[in-house]
């Protein structure tokens, strides 16, 4: 078999997309059995084997053309010992992986699959047929290597069906998905698209930390849009600390805005009654605010309502006090927490 050099790999990586097509029809001059499935005989092109190190790149319209992790390929410096286990997903995309990197995370075996085939040998590697498709095995694959997948940009959809699938190959999403996780990281990215799918995912598998950031993009959600799916998805707990969160906030923004200005000491131009005048308007704006306590209210629509009070006010200490209640009105509202 052609080899290439460690940086004519890499040149070929940056020009291929995963999975990489590789031609290995110069594997049976070797003399190697092809590899089995674990259930049975292997029907499409024989992959290389993990011991051959990184194949040479041939003719793509060749009929012995296979498709390769260009992640878990053979020769990729993963883990100090080659990968010992080939994965082949329902797409037919190699995976080569490392056995005790994935009985160390998984519960059960990795769906009791693992260690039941038999060690590879020197001319044979053990293939594990997986019913997952390349996309989301991918994601799989690099969550329980910690390991980052942003740049092949999975969709949501395939994110939400990759931590579905945990459980199925005994991860628990608690373990992989911590705060400054790379799988943390790129699920918080589609908060702001899919905040609603994106908390019903983390309140399934209790990630509250994951919850908690992305309940801030649902300040806007109206609760009575909420199916009774998603509601059943959510489950009582976090559907609970959603609803809180809401009226929570809605609350403290009546609490904070009820309090007019301050008046200031009577002068000959401007006396108590004449300040009522202030305390009145004051009422009046704060409560057609109140009357829709939305609890995503912005400081700015806040202060686009109550500012032009100031218009109808001519004593000078009336308008300063008015500008310091709005003032001490959007710092108030701003620390009222944000999140479940």
């Amino acid at each position: 078999m052609d080899h290439t050099s460690p940086t004519d790999w890499d040149s070929v990586l940056q020009f291929v997309a995963d999975p990489l097509e590789l031609d290995f029809s110069k594997h049976s001059a070797h003399g190697m059995d092809k590899p089995m499935l674990n259930n049975g005989p292997f029907q499409v092109p024989t992959p290389p084997q993990s011991h051959d190190g990184t194949p040479a790149v041939e003719d793509p319209n060749d009929s012995n053309i296979v498709s390769v992790s260009t992640t878990f390929y053979p020769g990729a410096q993963h883990n100090s010992l080659p990968p010992d286990v080939v994965l082949l997903a329902a797409d037919n995309v190699f995976f080569y992986v490392h056995s005790h990197v994935i009985l160390s995370v998984s519960e059960n075996g990795f769906r009791g699959q693992l260690p039941a085939p038999p060690p590879s040998t020197k001319d044979q590697d053990i293939i594990l047929a997986i019913p997952e498709t390349s996309t989301v095995l991918n994601v799989l694959l690099h969550a329980i290597y910690d390991m980052s997948c942003a740049h092949y940009s999975p969709t949501f959809a395939t994110l939400v069906s990759a931590v579905s699938h945990l459980p199925l190959y005994g991860v628990r999403p608690k373990s992989r998905i911590l705060p400054a996780t790379p799988l943390f990281t790129l699920l918080l990215s589609h908060a702001p698209l899919f905040p609603l799918e994106l908390y019903a995912l983390s309140a399934s598998f209790d990630l509250y930390d994951l919850a908690v950031s992305t309940s801030s993009h649902l300040l806007s959600f109206p609760l009575s849009s909420l199916t009774d799916e998603m509601a059943e998805r959510i489950g009582p707990v976090y559907l609970k600390r959603l609803f809180f969160l809401h009226f929570g906030r809605s609350d403290a923004l009546k609490r904070v805005l009820l309090p007019p200005p301050h008046p200031h000491a009577p002068t000959p131009w401007c006396d108590f009654t004449e300040q009522k005048k202030l305390t009145r308007a004051w009422a009046l704006a704060s409560a057609y605010l109140a009357w829709d306590a939305r609890p995503d209210l912005s400081t700015s629509t806040m202060e686009s309502a109550l500012r032009p009070l100031a218009e109808h006010l001519t004593c000078d200490q009336c308008q300063h006090a008015l500008r310091e209640r709005i003032k001490n009105l959007v710092v108030q509202w701003s620390v009222v927490k944000r999140t479940i």
